[in-house]
């Protein structure tokens, strides 16, 4: 927990909540122990599509489709997204989700390593969302920059790692060391890209949201 749990009580309570389909799917996953964005950044990502109203959508990590079909459902502006997942028991989930949600003609689910499948793509895309596996944000930037839009926003999720991120690497457990080393590489890479402004912000488990230079 980076923020005090009180206050993300709190703050939760407020939430107006999501639609009957969207909290079943997201009730699922956490039965299934099936991690999804938590409730703060749910909140976030509504926010900053309703400012960006993106009509091209890149996703990396798609596990069971909530983040997309959340996407889809609170953008403003009509939109084709793209989400691209590995994990081989995830994908068939993530399909029958779409169908659930009448989205499957605009929710393209690519399969396979991001790091083959970003290199397949042409892009541009108005918003990328990062949700995928933590120690490879790093080596996954620079096709990310390739393919993301003048004034196009960069969100990336669990950039904080429930607080590790401000430890010492001898304070972290060794097989997390490689993962902490990457996630600071990526924080910083964030913050002094030349054509990038980026905020962190301490929400859910922390993201980042970067907004490429016009």
């Amino acid at each position: 927990m980076i923020v005090d749990e009180r206050f993300v009580t709190y703050i939760n309570s407020l939430d107006s909540g999501n639609t009957e389909l969207l909290e079943e799917i997201e009730a699922e996953a956490l039965r299934q122990d099936v991690p999804v964005i938590r409730k703060e950044t749910q909140s976030c990502l509504k926010l900053f599509l309703a400012m960006q109203r993106p009509r091209q959508i890149l996703e990396v990590g798609t596990a069971v489709g909530f983040s997309a079909i959340l996407m889809k459902t609170y953008n403003p502006a009509d939109c084709k997204i793209t989400t691209i997942e590995n994990y081989e028991k995830r994908i068939p989930a993530a399909r029958a989700n779409f169908r659930r949600a009448g989205m499957q003609d605009d929710i393209e689910l690519l399969e396979g390593d991001a790091g083959v499948v970003l290199k397949q793509l042409s892009g541009p895309y108005d918003l990328i969302f990062m949700d995928a596996a933590k120690g490879q944000y790093i080596h996954f930037l620079p096709e990310v920059m390739r393919l993301l839009a003048a004034g196009g926003m960069l969100i990336s999720d669990n950039i904080l790692q429930d607080g590790d991120i401000i430890e010492s690497r001898y304070a972290v457990i060794r097989r997390n060391r490689t993962i902490h080393r990457r996630m600071r590489e990526y924080l910083y890479a964030l913050t002094h890209h030349e054509q990038l402004v980026t905020s962190v912000l301490p929400v859910g488990d922390g993201i980042t949201v970067s907004s490429r230079i016009m």
